[in-house]
């Protein structure tokens, strides 16, 4: 994988964190972005010294978004890969949900992830990959009734993927929508299923196998299609 550049946006901690690491042990040089300093994104950077590179962006700023996107001007990408994602308000349904957590859902795991993907689009090789990670729950045909304001905000996630997919119908790039699983993170709590390292070695393995392959997709961390 030595020679691929992958910009893996929300670096900071938890899978994002852990699909740096695992792109840097293949090889690979990564420009890695976080919101607030991370330690422990620093510390690897005294691992790869020569191979990561670390910027600030605050994605649900647009200002902050486009600054970036700037800064990265003649950079060429073969995986840009969106890691964005917050979980609010679990428990509660549209009648009893603050405004507050269902919009900063929406802007956190839906919206801002496409605005990335549409500013940085153009700076994807043709045989690159543009993924966004995304869940099992973002499914309306799959989903088993459960966190249903959270699963909503990543089925827009999935709408606007696919809506960016039907403007560009002759991409030949790898268009993912990636469900790494039910992972222990903060987020997924630690009764999760998955281990990070059960998932994320996965998910880089299935990104990798993509490229060349154009077209959209929603697939779990082995590459298997989900139903939409």
């Amino acid at each position: 994988m030595a020679g691929t550049t992958a910009l893996i946006v929300g670096a900071s901690r938890g899978l994002g964190l852990a699909l740096a690491e695992e792109w840097l042990k293949r090889g690979a040089r990564v420009i890695a972005t976080v919101r607030v300093p991370s330690e422990r994104l620093a510390a690897l950077q005294h691992t790869y010294p020569d191979r990561l590179e670390i910027e600030t962006v605050d994605i649900v700023d647009a200002t902050s978004v486009r600054r970036l996107r700037r800064r990265l001007e003649g950079s060429r990408l073969d995986v840009l890969f969106v890691n964005a994602g917050v979980a609010k308000a679990t428990e509660k349904s549209p009648a009893t949900v603050d405004d507050r957590d269902f919009i900063e859902m929406m802007l956190t795991n839906a919206l801002s992830p496409m605005r990335i993907v549409e500013l940085y689009e153009d700076l994807v090789s043709e045989s690159g990959v543009i993924a966004v990670m995304s869940s099992e729950l973002g499914s309306i045909a799959g989903n088993p009734a459960f966190w249903e304001l959270y699963s909503s905000s990543k089925a827009a996630l999935n709408m606007l993927m696919k809506c960016f997919a039907e403007r560009h119908p002759n991409d030949a790039r790898a268009l993912l929508l990636v469900a790494p699983g039910w992972v222990r993170t903060d987020m997924g709590t630690s009764a999760a299923s998955l281990s990070i390292e059960e998932s994320i070695p996965c998910v880089v393995e299935t990104v990798e196998r993509s490229r060349g392959i154009g077209g959209l997709r929603f697939i779990d961390r082995n590459g298997q299609r989900l139903p939409w």
